[in-house]
C-alpha cells in the first residue's frame, strides 16, 4: 500500500520534500485505516465460520435419524473431498464426522478472546508493514533517493514474506520469495516507466 501511494503520488506531486512528507503521512494513515478494517474483517470471518458450523451441527443433531444425519454430512463435505480416496473411505470419514458432531458440545457463538487476539495480531501486522518503507523518508534528505530506498525495502520485504509463507506451507521458500520479489521489481519498474 505504501508502495502504491508513494509511486502513484510522485506522479502528481513530483519529488518535492514537503509533498512527499504529506504523502508519507497519508500512506501511514491509509495503512492505519486498513489495519482496523482487516482486524474487523478477521473477527467477522471467524464469527461467520463458527455460526455456519454451529448451524451445520444443529442440522445434523436434529435430523430424524442417522441416515438423514449422514446425508447432511455427505452433502456438506462431498464437494470438498469427493475426488480424494475411495468411496468406502469417504463414507467412513462421514460416519466419523457424524459421530464427532453427536459427541461434541455446541460451539460457542459471538466474538471470542481468540478472535480479539487474532484481530490484534492482524492490526499489528498490517500497520507494522508500513513502517519499514517509511523509515528512509525520515533518514534521507533527498526525496528521490528516499523513494528508491523505500522501494528497495518493500521489494526485500516481498522476498521475506514469500520465503517464510512458502516454508510454512511446505513449499520452496527461495523460489516463492524470488518470484514475489521479482514481481515487486517488475511492478516498481512499470511504475517508474510511467513516471513514478
Amino acid at each position: 500500500m505504501v508502495l502504491t501511494c508513494t509511486l502513484g503520488a510522485s506522479l502528481i506531486a513530483g519529488f518535492d520534500r514537503d509533498a512527499l512528507g504529506r504523502l508519507l503521512i497519508a500512506a501511514l494513515g491509509c495503512n492505519l485505516a486498513w489495519a482496523v478494517i482487516d482486524a474487523a474483517l478477521y473477527v467477522m470471518g471467524n464469527v461467520f465460520a463458527r455460526s455456519r458450523n454451529r448451524r451445520l451441527m444443529q442440522a445434523i443433531r436434529s435430523a430424524p435419524d442417522d441416515s438423514a444425519a449422514l446425508a447432511i454430512v455427505r452433502d456438506t463435505f462431498e464437494p470438498r473431498v469427493g475426488p480424494y480416496g475411495r468411496d468406502e473411505d469417504r463414507e467412513r470419514l462421514y460416519r466419523n464426522l457424524h459421530g464427532m458432531v453427536v459427541r461434541t458440545d455446541a460451539l460457542q457463538g459471538g466474538i471470542t478472546a481468540d478472535d480479539l487476539r487474532g484481530a490484534a495480531a492482524v492490526f499489528v501486522l498490517v500497520l507494522g508493514s508500513a513502517l519499514p518503507p517509511a523509515i528512509p523518508f525520515f533518514l534521507i534528505g533527498d526525496p528521490l533517493v528516499a523513494l528508491r530506498v523505500s522501494n528497495a525495502v518493500l521489494v526485500a520485504l516481498l522476498f521475506i514474506v514469500g520465503f517464510y509463507w512458502s516454508r510454512s506451507i511446505g513449499g520452496d521458500g527461495w523460489r516463492t520469495g524470488l518470484v514475489l520479489m521479482l514481481s515487486g521489481v517488475l511492478l516498481v519498474g512499470v511504475a517508474i516507466a510511467f513516471g513514478g
